[in-house]
């Protein structure tokens, strides 16, 4: 386990798919699937058999409710690069920061679990500026992705 996050409160969580513990599972998939499927009234399985393959970041609030959460990818498996993806905080945790802190732990995980290296992420349109803001710039041309409009974004080194 990751000490507190001394700016958030949150505490940070890195753990493997096998790592996991089941109420650690079943928090971030009711996250994602709260965020992504009801809030954003996106019909899709969020469920797609590549949780075994991805290191998975948690921030827990001190209630012990899950706040934040991302997954890290190796290169090769959803991109040719290092990947983050499934970025989420949950609706009542939002306007606290905890998107920056997130995203930065997300990025140091990549560091640390694969050196520096360039980082792909397939971003919502609307969260562009938040990207950019740590370095991602876009990388072609915007693309639908259930019913949303995506962009690729990269972080180099």
């Amino acid at each position: 386990m990751q000490a507190p996050s001394p700016d958030a409160g949150l505490q940070w969580v890195r753990k493997s798919y096998t790592d996991m513990t089941v109420p650690e599972m079943y928090a971030a998939l009711r996250l994602r699937s709260e965020v992504f499927v009801v809030e954003q009234q996106c019909i899709f399985l969020d469920i797609d058999d590549n949780d075994h393959l991805a290191y998975h970041l948690m921030g827990f609030a001190p209630s012990g409710e899950l706040a934040a959460y991302s997954r890290v990818f190796a290169p090769g498996l959803s991109y040719d690069q290092v990947c983050i993806g499934r970025v989420v905080v949950s609706p009542r945790f939002r306007q606290k920061g905890y998107g920056q802190d997130l995203l930065r732990h997300a990025i140091e995980y990549c560091d640390s679990l694969f050196g520096a290296q360039t980082i792909k992420i397939g971003a919502q349109l609307y969260l562009k500026k938040f990207y950019e803001s740590f370095g991602f710039v876009q990388d072609g041309d915007v693309y639908l992705e259930d019913g949303i409009n995506h962009i690729h974004m990269l972080r180099s080194a």
